[in-house]
């Protein structure tokens, strides 16, 4: 059994980490499977691969507002974009089908909605016959993941269930299963704040691989706050990493790039807090961990349209421009209400969710290598709308 997912462009990702949680999961309960990660960007063109990623950094830096516009432009859209003509289309799906042909695989899992549209269109042409499953790595679903040749459809919220359950260009079957994280992110039992005499909480504060988004203030703002004890994640930012070591402040570290995720469960065990963008796996993490989140900025797009549905869904509080960071957040700790309402709000969401474990999401792939491997012809009507999920 060959089993192939693919994510979107070579650097460090979402899209990556949720295909190796499930990359993981697959290869544990099948250890004769062969389980195969490919950029398709980079397969068709790796020169394209590298002015997209570069263009793509630069335009959020000096244009975010332009890119903001134009991201919600495309993405969506009043009709599928697996139903239109999209200019880059040839050249991708010519490398699709030779990548169909030579790797022959069983199953096929997307956390981009680039190839997942490229497949859908194969998949519609009768051009390929592979059970083909959308993971969503955002808290929302758009146009540009391919829709009416899709099997099945791993979904981030009850809200995007019902969204693609009313789609009438969506025939697979759907799950609630939230966005995919590692299984060595370990759930805890239960999260009690920390409130012993003495204990300084412990503030995650992270800006993401690249360090985009985060405010110059933020951190300038933590030399005083020593009331608090600072984790800054630095990511790849090596300049940013520098520059907090050269502060030499106790309550204040610094750590780059963290590799192992049994490290990186450590690091979510120790602390009380997550200050953070809301990147679609970063936030599932410190859902799985039980975190509260504050939301320092939001990179233009998906970010912003993640936190369109974390805020009402109360999971997540954004901080207010302009005030201290230390005064907001002694506010909410100190706050047994707010405290309260947030692990309500992350029941609530556990709640809706078809996988309650990492056993349950194996359930789920197990239940589909079978189930899809019937060619679409030989599918009852009746099974193609399915969720796990009770909402």
């Amino acid at each position: 059994m060959k089993v192939l997912f693919f994510p979107h462009l070579q650097m460090q990702s979402g899209h990556h980490q949720a295909a190796e949680a499930l990359m993981d999961l697959i290869h544990r309960q099948y250890p004769e499977a062969e389980v195969k990660k490919i950029d398709l960007l980079s397969e068709t063109n790796q020169l394209l691969e590298k002015v997209i990623k570069t263009g793509y950094l630069q335009w959020i830096k000096l244009a975010p507002r332009l890119y903001s516009r134009a991201y919600k432009k495309l993405y969506f859209s009043e009709k599928p974009l697996d139903e239109q003509y999209i200019w880059h289309q040839p050249l991708f799906l010519h490398k699709l089908k030779q990548l169909m042909k030579e790797e022959q695989p069983d199953l096929i899992f997307c956390t981009h909605s680039l190839p997942s549209c490229m497949l859908s269109k194969l998949k519609i042409a009768g051009q390929c016959d592979v059970p083909v499953v959308n993971v969503y790595t955002d808290f929302f679903v758009h146009d540009y993941w391919g829709h009416r040749g899709i099997d099945a459809h791993f979904l981030p919220t009850a809200e995007a269930w019902h969204q693609v359950l009313d789609d009438p260009n969506v025939p697979g079957r759907l799950f609630v299963t939230g966005i995919p994280v590692h299984r060595k992110i370990r759930r805890p039992a239960e999260r009690p704040l920390k409130k012993t005499a003495g204990h300084k909480p412990v503030i995650l504060l992270a800006g993401g691989n690249s360090g985009l988004g985060c405010p110059a203030r933020m951190f300038r703002e933590l030399k005083e706050a020593d009331d608090f004890r600072f984790i800054v994640l630095c990511g790849h930012n090596q300049r940013l990493y520098q520059k907090v070591l050269s502060w030499n402040l106790p309550h204040v570290k610094a750590l780059p790039y963290v590799a192992l995720r049994e490290e990186m469960d450590a690091i979510y065990d120790d602390a009380d807090a997550i200050v953070t963008k809301p990147g679609g796996v970063t936030v599932s993490e410190g859902l799985r961990k039980r975190l509260p989140m504050f939301i320092h900025s939001a990179l233009p797009g998906q970010e912003e349209m993640n936190l369109e549905t974390l805020i009402p869904k109360g999971l997540v509080e954004r901080l207010q421009p302009g005030r201290p960071l230390a005064v907001q957040l002694r506010e909410v700790l100190a706050d047994d209400l707010r405290l309260a309402q947030w692990k309500r709000a992350m029941d609530r969401y556990s709640d809706e969710l078809a996988a309650q474990s990492d056993e349950e999401l194996v359930s789920i792939i197990s239940e589909l290598l079978p189930s899809l491997a019937a060619r679409p012809s030989e599918k009852k009507e009746t099974e193609e709308k399915h969720s796990f999920a009770t909402t």
